[in-house]
């Protein structure tokens, strides 16, 4: 479903990241960092997820200049079961919240579902949020992690962090132009720790079907970003586009698995990165910098999604998945 906006922009963003991310090639992008520790100051991982999306939260306030009684609306989602470090992250707002899930995809299906909110007239902004916790997500999807069992090199690496950015019919340096709401994908893929296959087939969905919906090509864009297909997944995707769109992905495509990450130092992180917040930092850092500084004129972002359940997987069902895309443009 294609989605167009009219007076949406982007006021501002935050990126809050933990140790692993803040140690990476897009480290100065990002607004807060925790260099050394996964807890967070926390006593559990879960908790430090909850304190991850709460800062980024209050620094996106800070930034934009306006309180939390001023925001209608904040729209979050995570990985974990009951979406409940979102929940607890949005207490502190004290204002109306909708939960949502898309797993690695939920960044950009907040920001469809905020605008989308806004262009209509419901409401005058929003936040949309979201993170994710490298530890709390190994534990509830693959624990337990005691084993300490090796991971194949398709694996990914959960991203640590939080991430938030503020819409509204304010005009700003960046407006919200489209978007698309992607379709479930099974591709028959099974394997938990090759999501990059999983999701690539979503991303080669949405992104052929923006193109022709949006008559856009390729070359418009300064950036087209997957969320998190990881080194091979990205590959997966070029030979999908090509062979059944026969769209082929230039120079300005990149994964932001891969981007978040210093792979070519072999930090110690497989095929790369992965969680909804992995797109979200190098989306809401770099990419927004690079927006609101006219660097980058129109990009476009495709969040990806493996809708994974542990439970499904031992009941040797397939992993669907999804991906959702949002062009922003620089405003001159």
């Amino acid at each position: 479903m294609m989605l167009r906006f009219h007076d949406v922009y982007v006021e501002d963003s935050s990126t809050v990241a933990g140790p692993y991310e803040a140690k990476g090639p897009l480290k100065n992008s990002f607004d807060k960092k925790y260099t050394k520790d996964l807890y967070c100051k926390e006593d559990s991982f879960e908790k430090a997820e909850v304190k991850l999306l709460e800062d980024s939260m209050k620094v996106l306030l800070k930034k934009a200049k306006i309180e939390k009684d001023e925001i209608d609306l904040v729209i979050a989602g995570d990985l974990l079961n009951q979406i409940t470090s979102s929940c607890y992250s949005a207490l502190h707002m004290d204002c109306s919240f909708l939960g949502i899930y898309s797993a690695c995809a939920t960044s950009v299906e907040g920001i469809l579902i905020g605008a989308s909110m806004i262009d209509g007239g419901k409401i005058k902004n929003c936040i949309a949020a979201t993170a994710s916790h490298n530890m709390s997500s190994e534990k509830q999807f693959r624990n337990p992690t005691e084993y300490g069992a090796p991971k194949p090199k398709t694996a990914t690496f959960t991203a640590t962090g939080g991430a938030s950015i503020l819409l509204s019919k304010k005009p700003s340096k960046v407006k919200v132009v489209d978007g698309l709401i992607g379709t479930i994908q099974d591709y028959n893929q099974k394997d938990p720790l090759h999501m990059g296959a999983v999701m690539a087939p979503a991303a080669a969905d949405t992104i052929s079907k923006y193109l022709k919906e949006s008559g856009r090509k390729v070359e418009d864009f300064d950036y087209i970003l997957t969320g998190d297909l990881g080194l091979y997944g990205k590959e997966i995707l070029k030979d999908l586009l090509k062979m059944d769109h026969n769209i082929v992905l230039g120079d300005q495509y990149n994964d932001c698995g891969v981007m978040l990450y210093d792979l070519e130092k072999q930090q110690d992180v497989n095929a790369g990165g992965s969680g909804p917040v992995c797109s979200a930092l190098v989306n809401y850092g770099k990419i927004m910098k690079g927006l609101q500084s006219g660097k980058y004129k129109r990009v476009l972002l495709v969040a990806t999604g493996a809708l994974f359940s542990p439970t499904f997987v031992f009941q040797k069902e397939p992993i669907l998945s999804i991906a959702h895309a949002v062009c922003l443009e620089a405003i001159a």
